[in-house]
């Protein structure tokens, strides 16, 4: 019987030697490019009785994706910047992380790039689930101590009036604000988005430069406490951007300046990735997994009301090990969990491996094949599928995410 010819195939003839590998890397971005949208309907009997198990228990109208980036290349005047390095040939890393978020997104017309983006975006969510929103995400430049911007050591930006623009459009995106504490206006910056209907501020300390434990950052988290404000933010390990330099930055404990100012913080991807230093028992303090300092945190009463986790990106091949499971299998936290996408992350095939999900027990046998089905029609539905049917079993019980974990809403104001 002939073998078919799969992307994952593909790849994996392309793999051997020098040969396979310039190879590769200059197919990638053609065999992951994005795939045309299908509808529910046009999916297999088995895919469609799954996406329904999926939504079941689910209020469709407070499934809000809480980590939606949009990015783009400035086209059209958006403003959106990418930094040079990343699309050239002397940087050859960076310039594939970009060819492959362009695939992923369907951009294959820079000059209509940042359009093109957020078209197809609206239709997989409005495919998926058009009764949900999608919080959409402002990323502004790094800033040095000094508050002046420092833009070759950024790597893209979306702007906020983007980002407050686009959602005054279209009422299924909400604007997520971006601002840098260090700005010497960064209150009067979040004063402002927030008058114009911003929900929330989105970090990438590791990328932004930003240190959550300075005292730089008071007067922002004063203004985000008196005007409730939540702050969305990465901690653990960056591995979608280059970040080398401040990794240390995303240290969950370092949130703790946030959190004691009456800070609602949202830790994306729960932390999940590498370690830091344990700063509770000083700055030499043993390197502990930023995930166990993370649920420590979780564990304290004075943060019951104003830490969250959020679970983008945790079924990614790179992270779907213990932190995972261990987040699964703990229903009483589950009421300050959230959900989020990570898109266009989500969309890059095979950032996620149905394959290994299985292997690792989180996918039953059965839901692989439709789950991959699923994701071929519309990666923003296979996101929230996967998430709704993995499971963890224990002894006596099989764990799955609540569904409230996916009624991201209430967390932030609906």
């Amino acid at each position: 019987m002939a073998k078919v010819f799969t992307r994952r195939r593909v790849l994996t003839f392309l793999g051997g030697g020098l040969v396979g590998l310039v190879a590769t890397r200059w197919s990638l971005p053609y065999l992951l490019a994005a795939k045309p949208i299908r509808a529910i309907g046009d999916l297999s009997p088995e895919a469609q009785a799954l996406v329904k198990r999926a939504f079941a228990g689910v209020d469709r109208s407070l499934l809000w994706d809480s980590h939606t980036h949009v990015v783009g290349l400035g086209a059209g005047g958006s403003g959106c910047w990418v930094n040079p390095d990343m699309q050239s040939h002397l940087h050859p890393i960076q310039r594939l992380q970009f060819d492959l978020y362009l695939a992923a997104s369907g951009v294959s017309d820079r000059e209509r790039a940042d359009q093109v983006f957020l078209e197809r975006l609206l239709a997989l969510h409005r495919g998926a689930n058009p009764e949900g929103k999608l919080m959409i995400l402002g990323f502004d430049y790094t800033v040095d101590d000094s508050g002046d911007e420092q833009r070759a050591l950024s790597n893209f930006h979306t702007p906020n009036d983007y980002v407050l623009e686009l959602a005054n459009q279209h009422a299924d995106l909400l604007p997520v604000a971006s601002i840098h504490p260090y700005r010497k206006d960064a209150a009067d910056r979040l004063e402002e988005v927030a008058a114009r209907g911003a929900i929330a501020v989105k970090w990438l300390p590791n990328a932004m430069g930003i240190d959550p434990a300075s005292k730089l950052c008071d007067a922002f988290y004063a203004k985000q406490a008196e005007l409730g404000i939540p702050l969305i933010t990465h901690a653990g390990i960056e591995k979608a951007v280059h970040a080398e330099e401040n990794q240390k930055l995303g240290n969950p404990l370092r949130l703790r300046r946030a959190l004691d100012a009456g800070v609602k913080v949202v830790v994306a991807h729960c932390a999940g990735l590498g370690t830091s230093t344990d700063l509770d028992v000083g700055p030499n303090g043993p390197q502990v997994s930023n995930f166990e300092l993370f649920l420590r945190m979780m564990r304290e009463p004075e943060y019951e009301q104003n830490l969250f986790g959020e679970i983008s990106a945790m079924p990614l091949s790179n992270r779907c090990g213990d932190p995972l499971r261990e987040i699964i299998r703990t229903p009483d936290l589950h009421a300050r969990l959230v959900n989020g996408s990570d898109y266009p992350v989500i969309a890059i095939d095979p950032t996620i491996s149905t394959r290994l999900l299985e292997s690792r027990g989180y996918l039953a046998e059965e839901d692989r094949a439709p789950v991959a089905e699923i994701f071929d029609a519309n990666p923003l539905l296979f996101d929230f599928v996967l998430k709704r049917v993995m499971r963890v079993k224990g002894e006596t019980e099989t764990f799955r995410f609540a569904p409230s974990v996916f009624e991201s809403a209430r967390v932030f104001g609906a």
